[in-house]
C-alpha cells in the first residue's frame, strides 16, 4: 500500500500566503482564480484535519479491526468524508478509492481522534463553549485560554461540531464579545484569539457561509483593525482578503471598509490601512508582517470580485488607493528588500501597468495622465468634440460652475456627484451595484427610457421638419410661379431686344451696301477722270506742237482754249462719315496732278458692335459742383448694363434749371439756414474756401479728409508706422479690427492717387489726411493687404454667417440684374453726372456702382441738408414716375 500524504495550510493565513505566491498574470485572471488548485473557483477552505507538522500523513498500518462488508464500509466512509468538509471534487475522488484504502483512511482517522481526546481538552460540546463565553469573568488569561481552546476545536473537530456551534448562535456570541470589548482588551491577546476563532470558523464551509450571511459580521470583524496589536491586525486582514475570493464576499468587504471609515472617523475609505502601510515607528519599524498583509489585502480587493473581469472596477478602486499616496509608499517599501513583500508590490505594479495601457488604447493614446485634471479634460474633449455626447459633456461642466464655491464650504455636493458617477460607471447590466450606491436607480433602464425619449423627440422633430418642408414647398411653388412670370417678361424683353438688334443690323447692312455702291461709283468716276485727263493731256500736247510750228494763225491761238474740266464729285454722305472709322475718298484733283489713289479696302468698314457716342449733353448755365464718381472706361462697357443704356432721352425729363440753382459751384449769398454753402459743398468749394484760411492744401473730398483725420487721431501712429504695420501684415496684432475696417474705407482710388501724385513735389503743404493717403498709395496691393487683415481677424465670424448671406446676395443679384426700373434709374444718374461733371470727369459711358454711395457727398450750395441723392429721389418720384412706384422699391 502506498503512503498517502495530504498537505494543507494550518490556517487561512497560511492559505493566503501560499496563494499570494501564485498571483495570476493578466492573461489568466479570468480563468480559475489565483491558481489551479482552487478548481472551479471554489473558496479557500481547510478540508483536512491538521497535525502539528502541518500535514495529515496516513501511515502504512495493519487495521486492528476487521474490514466490514462493502455496504457498511461505504456508509462509514461516507460519514467520514462528510465530517472532513471536502469540496465536491475531492469528495468524488475520495469515494472512488479502493475498499482497502477507504478502510485504512477510516481507521487512521479514528486513531487520530482518540489520540486528540487523550491529549487535549476538546471534549467540551459547542453549547458548553458558548455558555462559558457568555459568562466570561475578568481574568483575561483564563478567557484567552478558553478562546484558544475553541479555536483549536473549530479547526480540528468534525464538521458536525462546527454545525452545532453555528446553530447554537456561537457566531453571534463571538461577534457580541468583539463589539463589547474595551480599549485595553482590544490591545491584548484575547482579541487575537477571538479573531482566530472566527478564522477557524470560516475555514469550514458551513461556518463561512454563516459568517457571510450575517448582516454585520464582516463589518464587526473589520472594526478590529482599530487595534494596535500587529497580530490581531494581520489576522483581520487575512480574513478580509480571503473573503474577497468568496462569491458575495467582495461586496461585504467593501461595505465593511466603508463602515470602518465612519467608525474610525477617517477622511477616506482605506485611509487607516494605508497609514499603517506607511508607518515606520515602534513595532512597524522592522516587522513587515502587517505591511505584507496589507499589500496582500489590496491585491485581493483589486483582482477579485467584479475586478476579476471589469477593467473599470479595477481602475475605480486603484484610483482610490493611489489618491491616498500608495504609489509613493510602495517606492519607500522597496528599500526593505523583502522578497515576499516585493512579490506583492510587483504584482500590484504589473496589473496597474496592464490596466493603464488598456485604458490608453481605449482613447488611442500612449498614456493617460489620470493625476492631471487638465490632461483628462483635454482627452475627453477631443474624444467627444464631434459626437452627440459633447453638448451633455459641456452642460456637465456648465453646471459644475453653479455649485457652491465659497471658501471653506463643505464638499458634499462634489461628493454626491462623485458617488453618483461612480455608481453609473460601475453598475452591471443586471442593475447590481458592486460598490457605492447613493441612490436607488437602474442605469440600464434609465438609458433605455432616455433612448425612447430621444426617439419620440426625433419623431416630433421630423414631423415639424416635414411641416416646414411642406410650407417651404408651397412657398417655393409660389416663388416658381413668380419666377415663371418674370421669365416670360424677360422672354418678351429679349424678343423685343432681338427685334431692335435685327432692325439695327438691317439698317447697318443697308448703309454698308450703300457705301459699297458709292465706292464703286467713285471708282468708276476716278477711272473715267483718269482717261479724260490722259486724253486732254494728249490734245494739249498736239495744240502746243501746232502752235510752236506756226500752223495756226495768231488769232486762232487766242480763240482756242481747253474745254472746261469735269465737275468735282460730291463728298460722301454724312452718315458714312459718322459710321466709318476710315477716311473718305479725296475729291478729284486738278488736271495737272497724277491719277487719284484707290479708295480704302473693305477692311476699314465701320465696327457694328461698338455703340457710337452721339449723345448731346446740355451745357449748364453756370459752373456746377461735380459728382465724384468712378468712370467706367469705354473699353469695359461691352457686356455690362451700360451697353444698353442711352441717357440722352433723360434730359427732356430733368429740370436742369433746378439743378443749376441747387448745385451751383459759386454762391456769394448765404443760404436760407444761415450757414455758408462752403460748409456743405463739394471738394472744389472746400479747397477754395480753405485757401482763404490757411496755406494747407487738400485735394481730396472735404468730408472724406475730415473722417480720415479723425481716424488717424484715434490710431496715434505716424504714417510710416502705419505703413510698416500694414506691410508686416500686423503680425504683432497692433491694429484693432475696427481700425483696420476704418482704414479700408480710405483706400485711395485711381483719381485720388493721380491728384496726390501731381502734388508729390510739395508734400509739406498737403493736409494730414492727404499726406497719409499719398503715403499708403505707394504701398503695393494696399487694398488687398487690408482686406486680408480683415479676413484674418474676422474669419471665424464670417464663416458662420456666409452661408445664409450668400443665398440672400445671389437672389438679390438676380433680382437686380433683371430690374428694368434700375436701368432707368442708372440712366437718370448717368445723365445728371455727365451734365454736372466737366472735363475728364464728364462725358462718361458709365460709372462703377460704388459711385452711388457718393451721391450724398455732392451737397446743395443753396439749401442746407439737400444732396444730389435727395434731388434724384424727388425728381424720380415726381417726373420719372415709372422709375419708382409707391409700393415697389428696389
Amino acid at each position: 500500500m502506498k503512503l498517502i500524504n495530504l498537505t494543507v495550510p494550518r490556517s487561512m493565513a497560511g492559505l493566503a500566503e501560499r496563494l499570494s505566491g501564485m498571483m495570476p498574470t493578466p492573461s489568466v485572471r479570468g480563468r480559475k482564480g489565483w491558481c489551479g488548485c482552487l478548481k472551479d473557483d471554489e473558496p479557500p477552505e481547510i478540508t483536512y484535519i491538521v497535525v502539528d507538522s502541518g500535514t495529515l500523513t496516513l501511515q502504512k498500518m495493519t487495521p486492528t479491526l476487521p474490514m466490514p462488508e462493502k455496504p457498511e464500509l461505504d456508509r462509514l466512509f461516507a460519514e467520514l468524508v462528510e465530517e472532513l468538509d471536502l469540496t465536491a471534487t475531492n469528495k468524488a475522488a475520495m469515494l472512488e478509492l479502493p475498499e482497502e484504502k477507504k478502510w485504512q483512511i477510516y481507521c487512521s482517522k479514528k486513531k487520530i481522534l482518540e489520540d486528540q481526546e487523550n491529549t487535549t481538552d476538546l471534549s467540551q460540546s459547542p453549547e458548553n463553549y458558548i455558555e462559558r463565553i457568555q459568562s466570561l469573568n475578568g481574568d483575561e488569561l483564563e478567557n484567552t485560554k478558553l478562546f484558544d481552546s475553541l479555536k483549536t476545536a473549530l479547526r480540528t473537530q468534525p464538521h458536525s461540531f462546527v454545525l452545532r456551534f453555528v446553530q447554537a448562535d456561537g457566531l453571534v456570541t463571538l461577534l457580541g464579545v468583539l463589539s463589547s470589548m474595551n480599549y485595553d482588551t482590544q490591545q491584548g491577546a484575547m482579541h487575537t484569539s477571538i479573531i482566530g476563532c472566527i478564522k477557524a470558523l470560516m475555514n469550514n464551509s458551513t461556518g463561512r457561509s454563516h459568517v457571510l450571511a450575517h448582516p454585520s459580521a464582516i463589518s464587526t470583524i473589520a472594526r478590529s483593525l482599530l487595534t494596535e496589536n500587529p497580530r490581531t491586525k494581520v489576522a483581520v486582514l487575512e480574513i478580509l482578503g480571503a473573503s474577497c475570493l468568496v462569491p458575495g464576499g467582495h461586496k461585504k468587504v467593501l461595505d465593511a471598509m466603508t463602515d470602518y471609515k465612519e467608525f474610525a472617523h477617517e477622511r477616506a475609505r482605506f485611509q487607516g490601512i494605508i497609514n499603517d502601510l506607511d508607518r515606520n515607528t515602534g513595532v512597524y519599524r522592522d516587522d513587515l508582517t502587517v505591511k505584507t498583509a496589507i499589500m496582500s489585502f489590496v491585491n485581493a480587493v483589486l483582482s477579485y470580485g467584479p475586478g476579476q473581469e471589469s477593467l473599470e472596477f479595477r481602475l475605480h478602486l486603484r484610483y482610490e488607493f493611489l489618491q491616498l499616496g500608495l504609489k509613493n509608499i510602495i517606492i519607500k517599501l522597496r528599500e526593505h528588500e523583502n522578497q515576499t513583500l516585493d512579490r506583492h508590490m510587483d504584482f500590484f505594479d504589473m496589473v496597474r501597468n496592464e490596466d493603464e495601457n488598456e485604458l490608453a488604447r481605449k482613447f488611442e493614446q500612449e498614456q493617460v495622465d489620470t493625476q492631471s485634471a487638465t490632461s483628462m479634460f483635454d482627452l475627453l474633449r477631443r474624444k467627444l468634440s464631434h459626437s452627440p455626447a459633447y453638448p451633455h459633456f459641456l452642460s456637465l461642466f456648465q453646471h459644475f460652475l453653479l455649485l457652491p464655491l465659497e471658501y471653506g464650504s463643505l464638499p458634499q455636493h462634489w461628493l454626491l456627484f462623485d458617488r453618483i458617477v461612480q455608481q453609473i460607471t460601475l453598475q452591471t447590466d443586471a442593475g447590481a451595484d458592486n460598490d457605492v450606491s447613493p441612490i436607488n436607480i437602474n442605469v440600464k433602464e434609465i438609458i433605455q427610457l432616455l433612448a425612447k425619449e430621444e426617439e419620440l423627440l426625433e419623431a416630433k422633430n421630423k414631423a415639424e421638419e416635414l411641416e416646414k418642408e411642406n410650407t417651404s414647398i408651397t412657398a417655393s411653388l409660389a416663388k416658381k410661379e413668380q419666377e415663371l412670370d418674370l421669365r416670360n417678361q424677360e422672354k418678351e424683353d429679349m424678343e423685343a431686344s432681338i427685334l431692335r438688334i435685327k432692325e439695327r443690323l438691317e439698317k447697318e447692312i443697308s448703309i454698308h451696301l450703300e457705301t459699297k455702291q458709292k465706292i464703286s461709283e467713285l471708282e468708276d468716276t476716278s477711272s473715267e477722270l483718269q482717261h479724260r485727263i490722259a486724253y486732254e493731256q494728249g490734245e494739249r500736247r498736239k495744240l502746243e506742237a501746232m502752235l510752236n510750228n506756226g500752223s495756226l494763225p495768231d488769232d486762232a491761238k487766242v480763240t482756242i482754249s481747253p474745254p472746261p474740266p469735269m465737275p468735282i464729285p460730291p463728298p460722301p454722305p454724312p452718315q458714312l462719315i459718322i459710321k466709318s472709322n476710315c477716311p473718305a475718298p479725296p475729291p478729284a484733283p486738278p488736271l495737272q496732278i497724277p491719277p487719284l489713289n484707290l479708295p480704302p479696302p473693305p477692311g476699314c468698314l465701320p465696327q457694328l458692335a461698338v455703340r457710337q457716342r452721339s449723345v448731346e449733353i446740355p451745357k449748364p448755365s453756370a459752373p456746377l459742383k461735380s459728382f465724384n464718381w468712378a468712370k467706367l472706361p469705354e473699353t469695359k462697357v461691352a457686356g455690362t448694363v451700360w451697353a444698353d443704356i442711352d441717357e440722352g432721352k433723360m434730359y427732356s425729363s430733368i429740370d436742369l434749371e433746378t439743378v443749376d440753382k441747387l448745385f451751383c459751384a459759386y454762391q456769394n449769398q448765404k443760404p436760407t439756414n444761415g450757414t455758408t454753402a462752403a460748409n456743405e459743398g463739394s471738394s472744389e468749394d472746400l479747397r477754395k474756401t480753405g485757401s482763404n484760411k490757411s496755406k494747407v492744401l487738400s485735394v481730396i473730398d472735404g468730408r472724406r479728409a475730415q473722417n480720415c483725420t479723425i481716424l488717424l487721431s484715434k490710431l496715434k501712429m505716424s504714417d510710416e508706422e502705419i505703413a510698416r504695420v500694414i506691410l508686416d501684415m500686423d503680425t504683432k496684432d497692433i491694429l484693432p479690427l475696427d481700425m483696420v475696417e476704418q482704414l479700408l474705407k480710405f483706400t485711395p482710388g485711381p483719381d485720388e492717387a493721380a491728384l496726390l501724385e501731381e502734388h508729390s513735389f510739395d508734400l509739406d503743404s498737403l493736409a494730414r489726411a492727404d499726406r497719409f493717403l499719398y503715403e499708403i498709395s505707394k504701398i503695393a496691393h494696399y487694398d488687398q493687404r487690408l482686406r486680408s487683415l480683415v479676413y484674418k481677424k474676422k474669419f471665424i465670424t464670417w464663416t458662420g454667417e456666409v452661408e445664409g448671406r450668400t443665398k440672400i446676395v445671389m437672389e438679390a443679384s438676380r433680382e437686380v440684374a433683371r430690374s428694368r426700373r434700375l436701368r432707368k434709374l442708372l440712366e437718370l444718374v448717368l445723365a445728371l453726372g455727365n451734365y454736372m461733371n466737366k472735363g475728364a470727369r464728364g462725358n462718361a459711358w458709365g460709372f462703377r456702382l460704388s459711385s452711388l454711395n457718393r451721391l450724398t457727398d455732392t451737397k446743395s450750395s443753396s439749401v442746407r441738408g439737400i444732396t444730389l441723392l435727395h434731388y434724384i429721389v424727388d425728381m424720380a418720384d415726381k417726373k420719372v414716375v415709372y422709375i419708382i412706384y409707391k409700393h415697389y422699391m428696389i
